[in-house]
């Protein structure tokens, strides 16, 4: 497994606040981060938080961990958490767990604000 190629805190697109925008490997050492920016984001109460994983190559079951209780926070309130764009190999992680069917997950991220 190659270092994670995420070394900063992630952020919000400007253009889209609701929308995270992650790459590289969401992994072990990379969850702490990705929770930080979502308990951020969740703070703010947003209708809808979208996930933007279009970059990212790996997840582990600390980054599936980091997005279970992200959704659960976020439903708790009311509003509605989504994830985008997996690639192929993130994408068979969430089929492998079944989580595919746990989490609304979208093509990309408009199809995710326009479904909201």
């Amino acid at each position: 497994m190659k270092k994670p190629a995420f070394s900063a805190v992630p952020m919000p697109r400007k253009d889209h606040p609701n929308v995270l925008p992650l790459e590289g490997e969401i992994d072990l050492h990379v969850s702490p981060a990705v929770t930080a920016a979502l308990n951020a984001m969740i703070g703010k109460k947003p209708k809808q938080l979208v996930v933007d994983l279009s970059r990212v190559t790996y997840i582990d079951s600390a980054g599936l961990a980091t997005f279970i209780e992200g959704m659960q926070k976020v439903e708790a309130y009311g509003g509605k958490f989504a994830l985008t764009s997996l690639q192929e190999t993130v994408r068979s992680i969430f089929e492998i767990s079944r989580l595919d069917q746990v989490f609304q997950i979208f093509p990309d991220v408009d199809t995710a604000l326009a479904a909201a």
